[in-house]
Formats: structure tokens, C-alpha cells, sequence
């Protein structure tokens, strides 16, 4: 069996994702406003850590949200004691701090396939991070405001009392104030009143956030991933990046080039765990909680190859919500999917286990285990380097193990409940912590502390480890 490089991941998948541009993704009977108009998107919630919830717009209200449910127009976010990100089709992304709630008031796709996404942040704190997108239109809504967001640009919007800070991290912004316009360089805040309608004012640093390294490591990861695949330039790479760092490209013999995901041999199968949602409009569509689960499971097609096992091949029109399972060949378990929609009082929101769901999880005071067959599923993005090896090691043996320590950064001084649920989701990195001689400033130019630890097996948060959600948790 033969591993294909990143890049060579990103040109097997170009040739064949550029032929669905006439995608259907995100379709159902959704009515547009105009027939120049159209709700068909392709949006996903790509993280989540801690308690996070969803509201479809379906009339269910807020649920325990998945990692990969689908965000239709109108649909709601909420973070308590978590965080969350959100995958845009071009690979820019949203990032959620906790106790926050954002809306999305509008998600469109015009007719030359360009985009226009409003964004709401009601509470709390956000970061945006945009992607190279042209023709696109995002704009970020808060209070009475709208600031239109261009390519290449990278900001943290906070909601203090009566107070907006919008932080400018990289590239520029222009915004529309009562006595005309005004410039935001980079590295500089602009503070609106949201009681009364001054021109904002322009302040000459940004001060530093609790989660500014969080943000900063997830926006490194998706640029990284972008600068290499030729997928960048596509406008449905959306999941693109977790597939490559979560499986390769396998050669496998008579069956062809195939994608599978590491940790997951032979007796894996691609439907056994995830969850049944309803979207109004749409029906139900397969929700699938592994971390790289957005693109097999809305294109192309899972076929069994003997003594390889399942293995995901690119190839026909996007699905979108009306992912009822199909184009799958080879023996398995698939879960039936409801007969009819959720009556008064019945979830919309299914689990399906039709196998116990395997994790690789926090394990001792300072080990992370790797478990065959958990294919991806507990382990976090991007903290314990390139898995292939580790994949190698655990579908040998059974399971395979690294040393990990925790590292909190920053000072939760001044920053209330937000920091202390930053706090409790340190980032996990490999090896032993580094002497406190080597710590500095976090991201952004804090001079707060970084502190580390050991990993505790009480970190592993068990209680969240129901249904088809405990993949999302790590």
C-alpha cells in the first residue's frame, strides 16, 4: 500500500472538485429570495471544544452541537464553557470564544457562485480569519454595526458592556463612521459605542487575549494546509485541510487511489457511529463526528477494497444536506435513516452507534493512547505532529502511545469567566514541558505567564463522550 504526499492529495482532488461547480451543496426546498439568488452553501461547524450548542432553525432550539453539522441560514451558535470554529467553502474560518453566541442572518450564493455571509456576534468574542476569496462578500455584524470584510484580513471582535473592540491582526479594514470613512491599519483597535452613534475611535495597539494563541494556532493550521494544496483556489475546499491531516491517499492495488483515514484498519467501517439531523426543507442528513468527516461524506463515495478496507474516492456532484448514504459499495453496517420528520416533541437530532465508538484519549498522567479503529476520533488537531507513523505503530499493535504535556497561556487577570474557560483547554503538545526557564510571552505580546503540566487522566472529559458527540471533545 502506497502513502501519497499532501500535495499529491490536494492534485488527486482538484481536477474532480472543479468539475462540481455546478454543486448542489447544502440543496433541499429551501426557497430564495430571487431567482439570482440561492441558499446553497457549504458551511460547517469544523471544531469543537468544551460545551458547545446549535440551533437549526428547524423549531428544535438549541442542541448539543457535532463536530460537521451543516450551518444553514439562520441557524444560531452557542458556547458556554467551550469554544467552537466555523469552515467557510473558501477556507476562511470563525472562531467562537466561550460565552459567546453568533448568528447567521444571511448565507447566499449568487449566480456567477460568489458568496455573501453575514455573520452576527450577539455576545461574547469572535475571530475571523479570511482567505484569499475573491468576489466574496463576508460581513460581521454586531449592535447596530456592519463591517465588511476583505480577502486577507484577520480580526478579534470583543463585546464588552456597551462597548465593541474590533482588533485588526492582520491586513486592513475600512469602515463607514458617522463623519465618512476610516482607515484601521493593521495591529490597531477600533472601539464603537453600541449606546450611541460617535465615530469609532482608532487606537495604536491591540491588547493582548487569553485566546489569541488558540486563534493563532488554528488560523496557522488552515494557512499551512492552504499554501500547499492545490485546492486554494477552489471554491469547495472547505475540509480539505483535516483530510489531509487525518489520512492520506492510499494506492491500494485493484481498487485504485483511495483516501482512507489513519488509525483505522480493515474492520472500520465509515457509517457505524454519527448522527441523524433534520433540516427543514431538506430532511435528515448524515452528520459524521470524526474530525476529518465533512467532504467524504457529502461527495464522491466509500467502497470496500479486501484486505485494505474502506476507502473514500472522489468523484460526482456534492450532496449537501441530502446526503442520504449512497455510492457506498462493500459490506458494513449503515444506519436506517427516519421514516418521516420529527414529530411535536421528538429530537431532530438522532445518534446512531451501531458500533461502540473507539477513542484514542488522555490515558495516564502523562501519555496520550492512539487506539485502532478510532480513526481520528478523540485525537486534537494539529498538537501531536504528523500521525502517520503513530497510524503505522497502532493499527500493528493495536494501540500506541506518546508522552504529552498541557500548556495554559497567558494571565486570566481581567478577562473573567472567558478566561477561565480558556483556562480549562490548554493546548496538548508531545514530549516533556520545557524548563520555566524557556517560557515566553504568548501570542499577541502578552506579558502574561504560560505555565505547564502534566497531563491528568481528569482531563479527558468523559461526561462528554455520548452518542456521536465525543469525537468533537478533546
Amino acid at each position: 500500500m502506497m502513502k501519497v504526499s499532501a500535495a499529491s492529495f490536494a492534485t488527486a482532488l482538484l481536477s474532480t472538485l472543479l468539475l462540481a461547480a455546478t454543486a448542489v451543496a447544502q440543496s433541499g426546498d429551501q426557497t430564495a429570495p430571487s431567482p439570482s439568488v440561492s441558499k446553497v452553501r457549504i458551511v460547517r461547524l469544523s471544531q469543537i471544544k468544551g460545551a458547545v450548542s446549535m440551533d437549526r432553525a428547524d423549531g428544535s432550539g438549541f442542541e448539543p452541537a457535532i463536530t460537521n453539522m451543516p450551518i444553514v441560514e439562520n441557524s444560531r451558535l452557542q458556547t458556554e464553557m467551550g469554544v467552537a470554529e466555523v469552515e467557510f467553502e473558501d477556507n476562511s474560518s470563525l472562531r467562537v470564544g466561550p460565552d459567546s453566541i453568533v448568528e447567521f442572518p444571511r448565507l447566499e450564493r449568487l449566480p456567477g457562485g460568489t458568496t455573501v455571509s453575514s455573520v452576527h456576534l450577539v455576545k461574547g468574542l469572535a475571530y475571523v480569519s479570511m482567505m484569499k476569496s475573491p468576489g466574496n462578500e463576508f460581513n460581521l455584524l454586531f449592535g447596530e454595526q456592519s463591517v465588511r470584510l476583505p480577502s486577507l484580513t484577520h480580526v478579534r471582535l470583543q463585546l464588552e458592556g456597551t462597548e465593541a473592540k474590533l482588533a485588526v491582526l492582520d491586513g486592513a479594514l475600512r469602515i463607514d463612521g458617522p463623519s465618512g470613512e476610516i482607515d484601521v491599519p493593521r495591529k490597531k483597535t477600533v472601539t464603537f459605542s453600541m449606546a450611541e452613534s460617535p465615530d469609532p475611535s482608532v487606537t495604536r495597539e491591540v491588547a493582548a487575549n487569553d485566546l489569541d494563541s488558540w486563534d493563532h494556532n488554528e488560523a496557522e493550521y488552515h494557512a499551512r494546509f492552504a499554501q500547499t494544496s492545490a485546492l486554494s483556489n477552489s471554491p469547495y475546499s472547505c475540509g480539505t485541510s483535516d483530510m489531509a491531516y487525518y489520512g492520506a491517499f492510499n494506492d491500494l492495488g485493484g481498487c485504485g487511489m483511495m483516501w482512507q483515514p489513519y488509525f483505522a484498519s480493515a474492520s472500520w467501517e465509515p457509517y457505524s457511529n454519527g448522527a441523524w439531523a433534520y433540516y427543514q426543507g431538506a430532511g435528515y442528513s448524515w452528520v459524521s463526528p470524526y474530525p476529518w468527516g465533512w467532504m467524504p461524506y457529502l461527495y464522491g463515495s466509500w467502497s470496500f477494497c479486501p484486505g485494505a478496507g474502506w476507502g473514500w474516492m472522489p468523484g460526482g456532484s456534492w450532496m449537501g444536506l441530502n446526503n442520504v448514504i449512497a455510492g457506498v459499495n462493500g459490506p458494513g453496517h449503515f444506519p436506517p435513516m427516519p421514516i418521516h420528520p420529527p414529530r411535536k416533541g421528538e429530537p431532530g437530532l438522532l445518534a446512531v452507534n451501531l458500533k461502540p465508538p473507539v477513542h484514542s484519549e488522555i490515558n495516564s498522567s502523562s501519555s496520550f493512547v492512539f487506539r485502532k479503529d478510532s480513526a481520528g476520533l478523540g485525537i486534537p488537531r494539529n498538537e501531536l505532529g504528523k500521525l502517520d507513523k503513530f497510524s503505522e505503530r497502532t493499527i500493528s499493535k493495536g494501540s500506541a502511545s506518546t508522552e504529552v504535556y498541557l500548556e495554559n497561556r497567558g494571565s486570566a487577570a481581567g478577562y473573567g469567566r472567558t478566561a477561565s474557560a480558556a483556562m480549562s483547554m490548554p493546548t496538548m503538545h508531545r514530549g516533556s514541558p520545557p524548563p520555566a526557564s524557556e517560557v515566553g510571552p504568548s501570542f499577541g505580546g502578552s506579558s502574561g505567564s504560560r505555565s505547564t503540566s502534566t497531563v491528568s487522566s481528569t482531563s479527558t472529559a468523559s461526561g462528554s463522550r455520548t452518542g456521536s458527540s465525543g469525537g468533537s471533545h478533546h
